[in-house]
This record gives C-alpha cells, sequence and structure tokens, in this order.
C-alpha cells in the first residue's frame, strides 16, 4: 500500500493496520521456516509497509506533540 494511502488514516487505523501486518509477516516467516511459502517477495512488502505506518504514526505523534 502507498504511504498516501496511510496518511489518510487516523491512528487507530493505523495501530490496527500495523497489527495486521505484524502478524502476516509471522505467518509469512513460519511458511518460509517449513518451506510452504510461494511468493517469497511478499515478505519484503509486507516489511516495507510495516517500516511505513511506524514511520506515518511517529510522524503523527510528533505533530501533535510540537503543537
Amino acid at each position: 500500500m502507498a504511504a498516501t494511502d496511510f496518511r489518510s488514516k487516523s491512528n487507530d487505523q493505523l495501530k490496527e493496520e500495523l497489527l495486521q501486518l505484524k502478524k502476516e509477516q509471522f505467518n509469512l516467516r513460519f511458511q518460509a521456516a517449513t518451506g510452504q511459502l510461494e511468493k517469497t517477495a511478499r515478505i519484503k512488502v509486507v516489511r516495507r509497509d510495516i517500516a511505513r505506518v511506524q514511520t506515518i504514526l511517529r510522524e503523527k505523534a510528533r505533530a501533535e506533540a510540537e503543537g
């Protein structure tokens, strides 16, 4: 998902999205370890989406703290 899509969401929605992405990341790692993962590129996409969500959450928290 693009960063602009994440920016339009509220903090609660972002936290929920982050939780879902972390669950997906866990499942993908588990599948990779057991040899069941077919789309290995999905791990990279999910990892980057997690980073995007965390970055946007930090930006919003910083903006609220500054005023």
